[in-house]
């Protein structure tokens, strides 16, 4: 038998000209009883987590992707294998590996769909799995959580995943994270865009273009406050960042598995002027800062380099501030951007995704 869907906004609440529209998963035993999302214990708790970050929840519209109660609770008794999911079989699994959507269900998405794309609000914000996953075909809310992006169900309103407040409620730790997303989802529904900064990255092909890099924004200056990062393979330094400014950036390989002797550089000589302007830089007076310096520098003593001027650590600054909360660089992008961690656009062997 075939599920149809109840008629939009039948099991919603909120206005219909929210700039913040928050989705669940499904209803639980209090919200089954009333047929309105997020009126059990989970409800209160992002009433709330909404206050503190200074948002009314009566000032957002409130919708689940399924307006309906899973059996004990649980969204994979939603699901099929995929040889029995028809159309379905498109979208990522759903909830437990090889569980995906059963075809009846489909009404549930349009429904959802139709009630977004009416409300058209500002920023959707996506609480936990299910909804991560019917609105930007993703359910690894533990890796994308915390960054903006446009939703593919409804394209051209954006999306910000956080946590479930069920979740938050089974571990409280989350939630000051989940806290720390309302915050930025209330900062970003004064507008519709996805506004990122212009970044500039330099991978050179010369020793001259590292130079005039060096040379154009002035890292040998003690007025200059330089952000350092060093990526690692096989107990080497592969390449090290260099950013005097949130918007331009020099990257510097040393290893690269594709070329003869796993050098980026085609002679030895390239090399060692590659590893001296490094190190001109980097024991020069500008004040260096670090994410985990700790780890960077064990490498950097290790070539030979004796750093000046390490000023400031952003993982121990966060941490201080936030000692609650986690401190590695993708989270700390997390919470102070809307960009996700750059590890998400690589893939195996290397490869960088192309920007879709």
């Amino acid at each position: 038998m075939s599920h149809v869907a109840a008629p939009p906004f039948a099991h919603s609440s909120g206005p219909r000209n929210a700039k913040i529209a928050l989705v669940g998963e499904a209803w639980g035993e209090q919200e089954e009883l009333v047929k309105k999302p997020f009126v059990g214990y989970s409800g209160q708790e992002l009433t709330k987590m909404l206050r503190e970050a200074g948002i009314r929840r009566f000032d957002c519209f409130l919708t689940n992707v399924f307006a309906l109660r899973p059996k004990d609770n649980q969204i994979e008794s939603l699901c099929v294998p995929k040889a029995e999911a028809g159309p379905c079989a498109e979208l990522p699994d759903l909830g437990k590996k090889g569980k995906y959507l059963h075809p009846q269900y489909i009404p549930e998405l349009l429904r959802l769909k139709t009630e977004l794309d009416t409300v058209r609000p500002n920023i959707i914000i996506a609480l936990g799995g299910t909804a991560t996953w019917a609105l930007l075909n993703s359910s690894k809310i533990m890796s994308i959580r915390g960054a903006i992006a446009d939703s593919l169900l409804c394209p051209g309103i954006k999306v910000l995943p956080t946590y479930h407040p069920a979740g938050v409620l089974r571990n409280w730790a989350w939630r000051p994270i989940a806290i720390a997303d309302f915050l930025k989802a209330e900062r970003e529904s004064a507008f519709p865009q996805i506004i990122r900064r212009k970044r500039f990255v330099t991978w050179p092909d010369t020793i001259e273009e590292i130079t005039e890099w060096i040379n154009r924004h002035n890292v040998l200056s003690p007025s200059c406050v330089l952000s350092v990062d060093i990526e690692t393979k096989l107990r080497q330094i592969e390449m090290i960042g260099f950013a005097p400014s949130p918007e331009s950036a020099l990257v510097v390989p040393f290893i690269d598995a594709s070329r003869a002797e796993n050098s980026y550089w085609p002679t030895l000589d390239m090399e060692r002027r590659a590893w001296r302007l490094v190190r001109d830089v980097l024991e020069g007076p500008a004040t260096k800062v670090f994410q985990n310096g700790l780890y960077d520098l064990q490498y950097i003593l290790r070539a030979g380099i004796r750093p000046k001027a390490c000023g400031h650590d952003t993982m121990l600054l966060h941490h201080s501030l936030y000692p609650e909360m986690q401190k590695s660089l993708g989270f700390l992008g997390s919470i102070y951007s809307n960009e996700a961690s750059w590890k998400l656009f690589r893939v195996r062997g290397d490869e960088l995704k192309k920007d879709e």
